[in-house]
Order: structure tokens, then sequence, then C-alpha cells
């Protein structure tokens, strides 16, 4: 008889997911004869030139960190007259795409994003955070003077664009306690160049939105006519055009799917003007399942882009104006990400794979979308992956891994996901939650997280078992709860709630405080707790009730802990007053604390460990207990 399930021999290790590279961004040069993307390597962000169709070539050196540092980062480059503009070591540089060295232009103070180049490449707007406070600026593109402000006032301001006639940009901002998914605002720009050495913001109006609608990408047709963006006032995240002409609105889009994805990081993007503005190339989630679209202005009419079909999550698309060709980062379940291209007759090319892609198709698990019902009759939904088929199954059903996303207003989609395979491999189920209030299913979905931070997303993760127990799938006697930062409350909480539920838990720099939270996080996401729990004091008792560490002696399920010293969201005093009351009590726990890493790992030598640690973890508690 074969291993049982969890201790299969697995041809994915902590090590083979460390030794990758991790892709962020792609982005086409006007002309599209040369493609530049944003990747990580361990801890430095590069950046990657291909033209044409020679090798790919390191544009930056491991000496600038590239990488945008307003919240949670991203916004990283941007390209225009020949050069990429990007985000290093605190601060902004030019690049010539031919090569040669970096140019600083902007003084190495506060830290920078979503460099966004002017039509004439004269000029580069940026979004700028020092000492707390959030702004736009601009900066001569040669660096020759000081960079100057242009819009400041709002909490936070995000994705910059120019007007092709470098007379407006149009910009995305928000204020507390709102976050941008909740409520933010479109505010187009009035530039006067005249009097001065730069541009000066002459005027300032708010197009659309407000506390209770999210607006996100907005973008000026090629032609000047439009500024399109993405709205939920519909419900759902729609393309909408507005006519700087007329002064009117159009909505583009009306299926019951995202055409955008919540705001956690500069720089997103879900669609893209084709360059003769007659046509806008977007991305359409269903389900968490993605798929590309081109829709014709004329007509209204859409229809998909053929080519793509073995890709089920697709970000960060980017369409060339002068040869029409769309890229974007593609993965499925059983494709690690890739940086791919397709042209205008449909072909397709890969332009970089994020890992080594050594492993065969029936050496992966398939995930598929599922959906259930709580016992409270409210319907949630996620993704369920199989273990892999071997040779000889063990009897019985096997043991399931409950992954809650963090955020909490979040998604998992159909893209790799290296922790599955991880699992998958070795003979457990996992099922990666979806539950109420997380994004992707709609406005009034994810609102249903309001005040309730800590009730659906811990028993939609209980029915979810539950469900999967009743068609034989898992072994419920057998389920293990993981996640990390708002996912790890979610563990914490569970564990709380429903002691002797789960066989064991996961939880990475989870939040077990929240009045600590509050206190101590990063300006991004200071006041989010007052939509997901209420204002203090008054919401003191809720507060109170949903913090983990002041009812952490209900928890008796044996629980491995991470952190990360130099996590500035959650910080390590979160998990040790739980860590502190498992050691008294003596629960049945490990407690791993990586130094010099933050909110998620990046060091191949803590990934490896992770896994590890985890591995042997679960076989003595879960599957040899």
């Amino acid at each position: 008889m074969g291993k049982p399930y969890g201790a299969w021999d697995s041809p994915i290790s902590g090590a083979s997911i460390a030794g990758g590279v991790s892709l962020r961004d792609a982005q086409w040069n006007h002309a599209g004869d040369t493609l530049v993307w944003w990747e990580n390597r361990a801890k430095t962000g590069v950046l990657q030139a291909q033209t044409g169709g020679q090798a790919p070539r390191d544009l930056t050196d491991v000496t600038l960190n590239v990488a945008g540092r307003v919240g949670y980062g991203g916004g990283a480059f941007s390209l225009g007259a020949g050069k990429a503009y990007f985000a290093a070591n605190g601060r902004l540089y030019s690049q010539a795409l031919a090569g040669g060295a970096p140019r600083a232009i902007t003084p190495a103070f506060g830290n920078y994003a979503s460099p966004a180049v002017s039509p004439d490449g004269e000029w580069v707007a940026f979004v700028h955070s020092y000492e707390h406070v959030d702004g736009l600026a601009i900066v001569d593109a040669a660096g020759e003077h000081f960079p100057q402000k242009l819009a400041y006032g709002a909490d936070f301001v995000m994705q910059p664009a120019w007007h092709p006639a470098g007379s407006h940009i149009a910009f995305i901002a928000w204020n507390h306690p709102q976050m941008p998914w909740v409520g933010s605002e479109l505010r187009l720009l009035s530039l006067d160049a005249a009097g001065g050495p730069m541009p000066r913001a002459q005027d300032i109006v708010t197009v659309d939105g407000d506390t209770d609608t999210s607006i996100f990408q907005p973008e000026f047709s090629p032609d000047g006519r439009y500024l399109s963006y993405v709205s939920d006032a519909s419900g759902w995240s729609q393309i909408v055009l507005y006519d700087l002409q007329e002064g009117t609105r159009r909505q583009l889009t009306f299926d019951e799917a995202e055409h955008g994805t919540p705001a956690w990081a500069q720089g997103l993007r879900s669609y893209g003007w084709a360059g003769d503005s007659r046509s806008i190339f977007y991305l359409e989630n269903r389900l968490g399942f993605f798929s590309l679209r081109r829709c014709d202005l004329e007509s209204s009419a859409s229809e998909t882009v053929s080519g793509l079909e073995a890709y089920t999550e697709l970000t960060q698309i980017s369409v060339a104006p002068a040869s029409g060709a769309v890229s974007m980062l593609a993965s499925s379940a059983l494709i690690p990400p890739r940086v791919i291209s397709i042209d205008p007759g449909g072909a397709a090319t890969i332009h970089r794979r994020q890992g080594a892609e050594n492993l065969r198709e029936d050496q992966l698990s398939l995930g598929r979308a599922i959906s259930w019902r709580g016992d409270d009759g409210g319907d949630a939904h996620g993704l369920y992956y199989p273990p892999v088929l071997q040779d000889e199954m063990p009897e019985g059903p096997p043991p399931l891994i409950v992954n809650v996303h963090g955020g909490p207003t979040s998604q998992r989609c159909a893209g790799f996901y290296n922790e599955a395979q991880f699992f998958t491999t070795r003979g457990y189920a996992v099922l990666l939650v979806n539950h109420r209030g997380s994004t992707g299913y709609g406005k009034a979905y994810m609102n249903m997280h309001r005040g309730n931070w800590g009730v659906y997303d811990v028993i939609d993760s209980i029915a979810g078992v539950k469900h999967l127990a009743s068609e034989g799938l898992i072994d419920e006697n057998k389920a293990v709860i993981m996640g990390g930062s708002a996912g790890g409350f979610t563990v914490l909480q569970s564990l709380v709630d429903y002691p002797g539920f789960y066989k064991a838990g996961v939880c990475s720099y989870g939040v077990s405080n929240q009045f600590a939270l509050l206190m101590d996080t990063h300006k991004f996401e200071e006041r989010y707790t007052f939509w997901l729990l209420g204002e203090l004091p008054e919401a003191a008792d809720l507060y109170r009730e949903r913090s983990p560490v002041f009812q952490a002696d209900k928890i008796v399920d044996p629980i491995i802990v991470f952190q990360g010293t130099d996590d500035v969201v959650v910080p390590q005093d979160q998990s040790d007053g739980i860590v502190a009351s498992l050691k008294r009590r003596g629960i049945p726990h490990e407690y791993h604390v990586f130094e010099g890493e933050g909110h998620g790992w990046r060091k191949a030598e803590t990934i490896e460990t992770y896994y590890r640690r985890i591995d042997r973890f679960l076989l003595q508690h879960v599957i040899y207990a």
C-alpha cells in the first residue's frame, strides 16, 4: 500500500518555489517593438527589455531596486519618448531603452510611484508620499529642476494619466476612512504651462465618484476625445466613457462580471485603448476566470480575443498604440505566470516565464470554481483543488487545506498557486475561499464585509468544509485552516470561535489585536477597520470580540505561526501575544520569526524554511496524529 494522504513524495519543494522570479508588470513602448517587464528576484526589482525577436536583456542592474514604495507598492515604471522612467532606491530615474546609464531625475526623499510621462516627453507626473502626506507632483524629464506639487489635500492619490495634448492629467483620489474600492473620485487637473519652469495646476474638478462609488484606472483615448475609467456604480465594475467635448457619460460594458480590480497597489490596469481610438481591449473576470475581450466603440459590440484559451488569469494588460499588440501577465492552475503578448493576427508569444515549468499537467491539480450555501442560507464561492491523482490512491477521502486570502477584501482567481500545488502534490485537497466580503462577485457581495469582519470569513470557511465533506471529497476530521494577514486573522478567529473543528491552523502575520492594528498599521489601512468593524469608541466591544488575543485561551488546536520582524502592516507584537498564551497553556504550537522579512516572504531561504516547517508540522499533527 502507498503512503497516506499528505505524506506523498512531491516534485514541488520549498526550494523549487523559492527559485523562481516574481513577475509584476509588463508594458509596450509606443511603437510596439520593445516590451519591458518588471520582475522581482529575491528582494530586488529589475526591469528587463526585449526588442523584436532579440533575447531579453536587463535594462537595470541589481544596484537599483526597482519598486514603487507608496502603500503596498506597484506602479514602479512607465515608458515614454524612448525611455523607461522608474522608481528605485527612493528616487525616480530615467533610462534609455537602447541602453546606457540611468539618470536620477528627483532628489532622494520620500517614496515614489506611478511615473507618467507627458506625450511630448518633457514632464513626468508621479505619486509621492512623505511623512504621511501623499500627493501628485511633477518634475521635468531631464531632472534639472526640483519637483513641484500639483495636487495635494486628499489622503491618497493614484493612477495619473496624461491627455494626449498634454493639457490635462486625470487621477484617482480618496480620503480616510474609505478604501479605493469602497469610495474614490476621478479628478481632472488642468495645467497652466505659462509663467514658470514647469506646468502648474490651474484647476481640478471631480468628474465622477463619491464615498460609495469606486473609480479605477483613468485613461484618455489616443485622439483625446474620451476619458475612460472603471466605475462600480451599477453594482459591478464597468467601463465608462466620458465625452470631454459633450460632457456626457456612456457605459461600455454591462455583463455581471468584473472589469476592474481592487486598487490594492499603484499601477494596476484592466483595459487599454487601441491606437486608432475606435476600440478598447479589456479583461473580464467571471467567478475568478478571465478572458480578453475587444469592444468596438461605434457598435458597442464586443468579442473574445482568441489565442489565449490556455490561460485563466490575466492581469496588467498593455496595448501598443502603433502595432496593436497586446501584452499581459497570464497563468492558469497548470501554468505558472508568464509575460505573453498576442498580435493583431492572433499569434501569441511567450516573452518570460516565472518558473522552470518542468512539470507535466498530470503532475498538477486543476482547480475549479465551486459555490456552497452556509448555515444562514447565504452563498459563498471559492476554488477547489483535488489531490493529484496517483497510480495507487489511499482509501477514503483526503485531508483538506482551507486557505483564506488576505485583504480581507480580495479574491483568489483561477491562476497558478504554488501553495495549492505544494499541498495537492502531497495528497491534500485545497479550498481557496472567496468568502462573503470578497471582491469579484459584485459590489453587494463585497459590502457584506462592512461591520462583519470575523463573521462571514469564518462561517463561510466552515461551511465550505462541510459542503466538500457532504460531497465525499474530503475528510472533515482532517481539515486545516491556513491564511496570512487578514487570512491569518480568520485562522485565529476560527480557532477561537470553533475550537476542535479544525485539526490544526497555519497562521502567517495574522491580526490578533484590532485596537493595536488601528494604531500601528501603515497609512493605507489605518482606518480600514472603521469600515470592517466600526468607529471607536462606539464599536469598542466589537473590536474586543474580534481580537483573538483577548480570547486566546479558547485556542486548543495545534497551530504554527510565522512572522517577519520588519512587518509594518501587521507588526510582530500581534503574533507575540497569541504565542505567549499558547506557550503558557502548553498548546502544541511552533513559532517562527524571520529576520529582515516584512509582510510576506522575499528571501529564498525564508520561503524554503516556511514550506518545510509547515510540511513537518502537518505530518505530525494531522496526518500521523
